[in-house]
């Protein structure tokens, strides 16, 4: 009889500032010690590479630059799986608001397909939408291969993507993001990851920029990096500062959860 199947993660709230290199070299401080701590997949917020407080389009590489090289070598160095927030260029000008997973199993990316078009911002000025939602296998190691779903910040707001994921075998969905502060966003935010979660049917580790004070209206973060179960239930949740939040996940709960409450797509009776 196998034991049970568990897999432990990181969220690495760092606070990114608008120098891609010196970005870079917090990052993989907090790869290592993530992975020092027991991680497999360390999850690095929205806009790592630079914050929203620089134009995206100044900052942005290409994925074979040094910024998505040097995950990649902190990711290897390590041997765990890193998803990180960064920017690409877009080919009609703008940029991509883009994940990149790289570990073991090789890399894979997701482009943010809901813009921050809210609030008097206007993401899609400077960033091009992706299309359609990504969900990507993880080496888990003694767990095996592991079903992680992908979304970033803004996503949260949107219940069909969490549910499309979910009814597309995510045991985990991972959510960096860099939330803009304001009244009422802190509350707002604990409640769309916990409802996210139970959307998903899935664990869910969202990994915020620790908080900055807000420039221009820019979305620089408030921390709250939390880890939530297909429940619904935080399991843990940082502060504002700068820190690393790791935790096991029990992922035997997923599909018990799913049998018991069949409510995602596909999992109901025939009609």
């Amino acid at each position: 009889m196998t034991g049970p199947r568990t897999l432990t993660v990181a969220a690495a709230q760092v606070r990114s500032g608008t120098d891609p290199a010196a970005n870079l070299g917090q990052a993989r401080a907090a790869v290592r010690r993530a992975a020092d701590a027991g991680a497999r997949l360390v999850v690095l917020p929205e806009a790592t590479m630079a914050s929203f407080a620089r134009n995206p389009a100044r900052a942005a590489e290409p994925l074979d630059g040094p910024f998505a090289g040097g995950i990649r070598e902190a990711a290897a160095a390590a041997g765990v799986t890193v998803v990180v927030g960064l920017f690409e260029p877009a080919s009609d000008g703008r940029v991509h608001n883009t994940l990149l997973v790289t570990g073991p199993a090789g890399d894979a990316t997701y482009r943010k397909v809901h813009l921050f078009d809210a609030l008097d911002s206007r993401e899609s000025e400077t960033v091009a939408p992706g299309e359609g939602y990504v969900v990507v296998d993880v080496d888990g190691g003694d767990a095996g291969t592991v079903r992680v779903g992908l979304a970033t910040c803004y996503d949260v707001r949107f219940a069909d993507q969490f549910t499309a994921l979910g009814a597309r075998g995510a045991e985990l969905v991972v959510l960096p993001a860099s939330w803009g502060d304001g009244p009422g966003k802190a509350d707002q935010w604990d409640v769309l990851v916990r409802a996210r979660a139970l959307d998903a049917q899935a664990w869910l580790l969202a990994a915020g920029q620790a908080w900055q004070e807000p420039v221009k209206g820019a979305p620089l973060g408030i921390g709250r990096s939390a880890l939530v179960d297909p429940l619904g239930a935080v399991h843990g949740r940082l502060g504002a500062e700068p820190d690393v939040l790791v935790s096991e996940v029990d992922l035997d709960a997923v599909a018990d959860v799913r049998a018991r409450i069949p409510v995602l797509p596909g999992s109901g009776p025939e009609e």
